[in-house]
């Protein structure tokens, strides 16, 4: 056992506690009314389950347990993770044995590269990540000790030793794909004076001559570890774990979630949007250039990608996090200029269209700019790097509603007759 089970085995009575409490006492309060509108335009706003790894508002963004993601931008990956958990920021001897726990597991088996290997070569770099971490689901600590008779009370401890050594491996296993899908060479082998992110972007083999690109990693998968439950991802993980699948099949599910266009891969889009202004302008246009290409795209029937969000009123603080990186370390690069510009323009100019509600950036519109920039250009491997970082909060879930006992996710459904009739 290690510094974070430690700490969970303290904490969890007083959540089962505290849950009970509210079920015995307010179980029959009523914390949402679901509309017609809801009931078809994807549950959107509904309140129906807890997450309590983090959560979104409206004026400050993603806020994980309890801390507003800018007050905590510079701590690592490992650190969330450990936050996620448990709602604290890990001291030096807990996170240097999470290190430990992560660097001891993060070997990926042969047998994995043997099955990537044998997969068409334009495999989706998204399906050969889901294909390989269901490959390993042979080895789920949890199906083993589930098929003993564990305890359910105990369920949450293998759970979490599945998500460890599932997170160990997901840098070696992604640099891994990466190579091999886009031809780069041989494998890396991990360096073990690396933390985790660092290791992942040594293991890309992309030319990092000042460890910037290692710099960016750690921030890039501390800021995408979670964003409440509702999400696709977070919530297709939460359903199929709630059918006590062990992490493996579970965070495939959600992964496969984010593949899709509508969540995973919007930064693919900004990021396209910005070399097509560049490309049109030859340069980084003048402000009342680019305000007129603005209003040419809108016009044209078009939405600007990474902007107008549906719940946030001010800039995402993610997308705050990258823009002061970029400012940091990046100097005379046309397209982080035009990221920049159109910080600057869109909000404005989504104002006065006047059909954004809330016309702020979201975290893609500035995450593939500075990828691009550090010469990870592949556009459709960015959804595995958003994968390496959310599966931390999807573990987190699980190892909280298994603690928990949260039972299986199954609302009721209606029929269209039925609303005709009763709405």
């Amino acid at each position: 056992m290690g510094h974070l089970q430690d700490r969970l085995k303290e904490q969890i009575p007083d959540l089962q506690a505290r849950a009970k409490k509210l079920v015995l006492e307010k179980g029959s309060s009523v914390i949402s009314d679901v509309t017609v509108s809801q009931a078809y335009g994807g549950m959107r706003g509904v309140r129906g389950f807890v997450c309590d790894t983090s959560n979104v508002t409206a004026d400050e963004g993603l806020i994980i347990r309890g801390h507003p993601l800018l007050d905590i931008i510079d701590i690592l990956p490992e650190e969330v993770f450990y936050l996620l958990l448990t709602g604290e920021i890990p001291d030096a001897p807990a996170l240097e044995d999470l290190s430990a726990q992560f660097k001891e597991k993060q070997n990926v088996p042969d047998y994995v590269w043997n099955v990537l290997g044998a997969m068409p070569a334009n495999s989706h770099p998204m399906t050969m990540l889901t294909t390989g971490i269901m490959v390993m689901q042979e080895g789920s600590e949890f199906k083993k000790q589930y098929n003993a008779g564990i305890k359910k009370s105990d369920y949450w401890e293998p759970i979490l030793e599945d998500g460890i050594s599932l997170i160990a491996k997901l840098p070696a296993l992604a640099a891994g794909i990466y190579r091999m899908h886009f031809e780069k060479g041989d494998r890396i082998e991990h360096n073990p004076e690396l933390d985790w992110a660092s290791n992942f972007a040594y293991m890309t083999g992309l030319d990092d001559p000042d460890g910037d690109f290692q710099k960016l990693m750690r921030l890039y998968l501390m800021v995408h570890c979670d964003h409440e439950g509702g999400n696709v991802s977070a919530f297709a993980a939460h359903t199929v774990a709630s059918a006590l699948s062990d992490p493996f099949y579970s965070v495939a599910s959600g992964l496969n979630g984010l593949a899709g266009p509508l969540h995973g891969l919007a930064n693919q889009e900004c990021l396209k949007f910005v070399l097509g202004v560049n490309d049109h302008f030859g340069k980084v246009p003048q402000k009342a250039e680019m305000a007129e290409y603005c209003w040419d795209w809108l016009n044209s029937g078009r939405v600007v990608p990474g902007y107008g969000h549906a719940v946030l009123r001010c800039p995402d603080p993610r997308f705050v996090s990258f823009l002061d990186f970029g400012k940091k370390h990046i100097n005379n690069d046309n397209i982080f200029s035009i990221v920049e510009l159109l910080y600057e323009i869109v909000p404005k100019v989504l104002r006065d269209q006047g059909k954004a509600k809330n016309p702020w950036p979201n975290v893609d519109a500035a995450s593939g700019s500075l990828l691009y920039y550090y010469g990870l250009t592949e556009f459709k491997f960015y959804t595995v790097l958003f994968s390496i970082s959310r599966a931390m909060g999807m573990i987190a879930q699980m190892v909280i509603n298994r603690a928990l006992g949260v039972p299986i996710t199954r609302p009721k459904s209606v029929t269209t007759d039925w609303l005709e009739k009763n709405s």
